[in-house]
């Protein structure tokens, strides 16, 4: 009989967050993507993650019927098939971002390509927003995938999509269906009504909250640079970084002065520059810790039905 060990063997992933900015060069900003997924390979990375729609410029600034020419197929998509097969060169896995078209529906979605380069899943942003500088709904319908979890050579992945962020639903469900890593690519930036206020700090915050409360390590990539269109420009904070299973900040991207903050927190104003930042975590001990705290042992779903209603009371009004 094997005689019990408390001590495994570590098992280590090494996640990579990424930022570049985009221009109407769709060919260059593919470049780019693909020199950040090399350089981060080189670096050790073993799961590379891409900001939202890092092909094109964010269109969703406007409402313009000629954008729909950027989408396409899933199985027809060249961005698709030249990142899956630069996957497979690497070893790495990489969750891609596209803009999909399929019959007469248009999705925010992404698949997931495995470190041997094939497919393992297909996921459609489930939360669309709409406003100023952001209108996404003329362009995307709601996701229609259900939360998501990839099975990959180095871990069991959940990627949900930017404003996917604010709603905690998600990762908890994520977090439940077995992710052991949380992934968000995301394009946000400056307010156009409001150029003068940054939500970086509040958009850091909640991921850091979804980190710390599934005890789950969280990648977030965000693009950089000012895109202006006809009525409106927006100026996306980058910051991409990676939070610990406590929710601190183990890693930023461009840090001002190139100082870390202290006790885990995130710079509110980094710099706005191309590059990634790396982290690694064993996720054995990722899971044993998360288990000792008893978070999911001590959930209480069956008091949870308020979530499942708009307003907190349908399911439960006689």
């Amino acid at each position: 009989m094997a005689q019990f060990s408390p001590k495994a063997e570590p098992r280590k992933v090494t996640v990579a967050a990424t930022q570049i900015s985009c221009s109407w060069d769709l060919e260059d900003n593919v470049r780019k993507a693909e020199k950040m997924v090399r350089d981060a390979a080189s670096a050790g990375a073993n799961i590379i993650l891409l900001q939202e729609l890092f092909e094109a410029p964010y269109f969703c600034q406007e409402q313009k019927e000629k954008y729909y020419r950027l989408a396409q197929p899933v199985d027809e998509s060249p961005l698709i098939q030249r990142f899956a097969k630069l996957a497979g060169e690497l070893g790495v896995v990489l969750p891609i971002s596209f803009f999909e078209r399929a019959g007469n529906a248009h999705f925010n979605a992404l698949v997931v390509a495995d470190a041997d380069g094939s497919i393992v899943g297909h996921y459609r942003k489930s939360h669309i927003p709409d406003g100023p500088g952001y209108q996404e709904k003329f362009y995307f319908n709601p996701g229609d995938t259900g939360f998501k979890v990839f099975k990959t050579r180095f871990a069991d992945i959940g990627v949900l999509i930017c404003w996917d962020q604010w709603f905690p639903e998600g990762a908890r469900c994520a977090a439940l269906m077995g992710a052991e890593l949380l992934f968000y690519p995301t394009a946000i930036g400056s307010e156009p009504p409001n150029p003068s206020y940054s939500s970086y700090p509040h958009w850091a915050r909640v991921m850091q909250g979804h980190a710390g409360a599934n005890m789950v390590p969280l990648i977030a990539s965000n693009r950089i640079g000012t895109e202006t269109f006809e009525n409106s420009h927006i100026t996306f904070y980058g910051g991409s970084f990676i939070a610990a299973p406590s929710g601190e900040i183990v890693a930023q991207a461009r840090i001002a002065g190139g100082k870390e903050q202290k006790n885990g927190g995130i710079d509110p104003e980094p710099e706005q520059k191309e590059g990634f930042v790396t982290a690694t975590f064993d996720l054995d001990e990722c899971r044993i810790t998360r288990a000792g705290w008893g978070l999911f042992r001590d959930r209480r779903p069956d008091l949870y039905g308020a979530i499942t209603t708009l307003d907190g009371y349908r399911n439960s009004r006689r």
